[in-house]
């Protein structure tokens, strides 16, 4: 069939077949193989269309791409370095030794020479530096200490180093700054050391820095001419009746000068106002222990007592009172409030029965611990007998005090 087509389309089709496996090409055709794609065929009188580029492979990833073969470990070189700072190590441990030695000779020029070589032989130990910080704090060398401890806490976070001997560099540095009186700094660096590890010594140490740097504020804040100044403002703003703001001028006074007991006495006033009664009698008190020929401030006190109707502890007060003016100056001041307690308690009294009077003065701890002595219940026992007895006792000051107590609480009565 394709013979009779051939010969119908004027073709030879015999001349276009190839025996298989031959790699003939018809003429016209481009030869496949690389010499004929080099070469064009001679036979062939027509151009030759260009052959279709052939795309580039797809380059191969790097993570994919075989890694190159590590180079060989030095085992002998590796040995060779643990070795050294071996060596080391035991050479530095040595230098620390014989520097501990020289510190406790107190051969301290010779210690710092031994650590320092310590640390430079062997640069990963910081205990190193802080027995160097110990030498310069020993030798006085405070700010030297300083820069020491500096440098092994720093050189001691980057060594991973043991955060006890970090708290003993911030305690060193905070004993350098109290020996140089910066308190502020000595605080804040034991504060440190007890972050790092809590130890009994560095708290001690922090508190009593705190109690000193409490009281230089307070000497430092010292000013008898402002004391003054707000003492009388105390007085203006209590004659105008803002005791409130009373108070708080006569707080700044006792701060300006706490030597002077009238701040404390005329605060005392000033809470007795307010009712504040504790506090009136504690501000009293402490008047009268800056100054216990201060009169005023036992007046004060009794009168605070007596408006809590403790009577018979406002007469004692009184009493003392009377004992302490030696000047005699408030005399009349103190026998007419005595007056005015004794009437008071008479009419307390009067509607008591002697068991009634008896158990309320029971109630007083000093009455009680008097009543339970055997040597005053025979003098008490004695005077009933015999009352020039008791006389003869009161010469005794401890034994008239006490015979005192109970004629105030009302165990025992005079006429």
């Amino acid at each position: 069939m394709l013979t009779v087509l051939g010969v119908l389309m004027g073709i030879d089709l015999s001349a276009m077949e190839r025996p298989e496996g031959s790699n003939e090409v018809p003429p016209g055709v481009p030869d496949p193989s690389p010499a004929s794609a080099s070469t064009p065929s001679a036979s062939s009188s027509k151009p030759q269309p260009p052959a279709t580029p052939t795309s580039a492979p797809d380059p191969v990833p790097t993570e994919d791409r075989p890694k190159a073969p590590a180079p060989p470990v030095d085992d002998d070189a590796m040995e060779v370095d643990d070795d050294s700072e071996a060596k080391a190590k035991v050479e530095a441990e040595d230098l620390k030794a014989k520097g501990n030695t020289a510190y406790k000779a107190r051969k301290f020029d010779e210690a710092i020479g031994l650590y320092e070589k310590a640390w430079e032989v062997y640069p990963k130990d910081v205990t190193f530096l802080t027995n160097l910080s110990a030498v310069f704090f020993e030798k006085g060398d405070y700010e030297k200490c300083i820069e020491t401890c500096e440098k092994a806490v720093e050189e001691g976070r980057d060594l991973r180093s043991d955060y006890k001997v970090i708290a003993k560099a911030f305690g060193r540095m905070g004993s350098a700054y109290s020996k140089l009186n910066d308190l502020e700094n000595a605080i804040k660096y034991y504060s440190k050391s007890l972050t790092e590890h809590r130890t009994p010594d560095i708290l001690t140490k922090l508190r009593d820095a705190e109690k000193a740097k409490a009281e230089a504020d307070r000497q430092a804040y010292i000013d008898p001419e402002k004391a003054e100044a707000a003492r009388e403002e105390g007085n203006a703003a209590f004659k105008a009746g803002d005791f409130a703001s009373a108070v708080k001028h006569y707080s700044e006074a006792i701060k300006r000068l706490p030597t002077d007991p009238r701040g404390y006495n005329n605060r005392a006033a000033a809470y007795h106002k307010l009712l504040a009664m504790p506090e009136a009698i504690k501000d009293a008190d402490a008047a009268i222990k800056i100054d216990p020929h201060f009169i005023k401030a036992y007046i004060r006190k009794a009168l605070t007592q007596q408006a809590t109707k403790e009577l018979s502890v406002a007469l004692e007060t009184l009493q003392k009172a009377t004992e302490m003016d030696t000047e005699k100056k408030h005399t009349r001041e103190i026998e007419t409030n005595m007056s005015k307690i004794m009437m008071e308690l008479q009419a307390q009294r009067s509607t008591e029965s002697d068991e009634d009077t008896y158990q309320r003065a029971m109630r007083d701890p000093e009455v009680a611990e008097i009543m339970a002595d055997p040597f005053m219940r025979q003098i008490l026992s004695d005077s009933q007998q015999d009352p020039r007895a008791l006389r003869d006792h009161m010469k005794n000051p401890m034994i008239a005090q006490k015979i005192q107590k109970l004629i105030n609480a009302g165990i025992i009565k005079t006429r």
